[in-house]
């Protein structure tokens, strides 16, 4: 299990303000596969993965485990999915990428030069844990808990005034469940790193999150079995959003959306036509 506290990160690129953008997407780079959201026709999938989106054609996925292990059929997979949402001249286009909250800094690495590469004017990186939560987060702001229960990957994240406070990841999924037994080991994952936050919370904020109800995203939170067994587990009603498995990339698209408006808000900059 890895935690926060092995390598603090905090990523700016969201807080920039983008000038001269007019268009853009929003991309969820996936194990299982690669979801993509385009403004006005919403979720969309890479046209030639064949049903399932995070593989090239002919060749195994090019994520796993949260990590980036076949760049070069990771870059084509993009390029198939920018040039089907944004066309061939991608200029005036900002592109928002979700990644793991614990995503090493070689997976990042590698994911920014891949986008860079589709010649967007900008990159936005954002963590799955906020980008969930800007798609189906309460409102109120203050502490939560966002769980996301992926295929490979088990991450379970504190976010206070949307800020990650603390997060822990296990290298375990829905593809590592014996479809013949009941998902205990994942259940079990997700009540260990709560007990393991809570232990070393003096603030009480995780307290705080699940006295609200854990936020459950990903493929994961789709199976009843799973959600109903976490919610006894843990002694608390949980937060199901309306299809888990899109809610991070839906939430990468309201992240764009606002970034869309912002741009279009800001004035133009001193000899520069809008």
């Amino acid at each position: 299990m890895r935690s926060l506290h092995d390598r603090p990160r905090i990523d700016p690129s969201i807080h920039r303000e983008y000038r001269g953008v007019t268009r853009g997407l929003a991309l969820d780079l996936g194990s299982s596969r690669t979801r993509a959201w385009l403004p006005g026709h919403g979720v969309i999938a890479d046209p030639g993965a064949c049903g399932n989106p995070g593989a090239e054609p002919g060749h195994g996925r090019p994520v796993r485990r949260g990590r980036i292990v076949d760049p070069v059929a990771c870059g084509r997979m993009l390029g198939r999915i920018a040039e089907r949402a944004l066309g061939a001249d991608r200029t005036g286009s900002v592109i928002v990428l979700s990644h793991p909250v614990l995503a090493g800094s070689e997976h990042r690495a590698v994911a920014r030069e891949l986008i860079a590469a589709l010649g967007p004017i900008g990159v936005i990186a954002l963590d799955s844990a906020r980008a969930a939560a800007a798609c189906a987060g309460p409102p109120d702001g203050g502490p939560l808990l966002v769980v996301d229960l992926g295929a490979e990957l088990t991450e379970v994240t504190l976010l206070v005034d949307g800020l990650v406070r603390d997060a822990r990841q296990a290298e375990t999924g829905l593809s590592d469940l014996d479809p013949c037994e009941p998902p205990t080991a994942v259940v079990r994952t997700v009540s260990d790193m709560v007990m393991a936050m809570w232990q070393q919370d003096r603030h009480g904020a995780v307290l705080g999150a699940l006295r609200k109800g854990p936020l459950l995203a990903g493929g994961g939170a789709a199976r009843p079995d799973i959600t109903d067994r976490i919610a006894v587990r843990l002694g608390v009603p949980v937060r199901l959003a309306e299809d888990p498995a899109t809610t991070v990339v839906r939430g990468a698209g309201l992240i764009l959306d606002s970034v869309l408006r912002r741009a279009d808000a800001a004035p133009a900059l001193p000899g520069r036509q809008r």
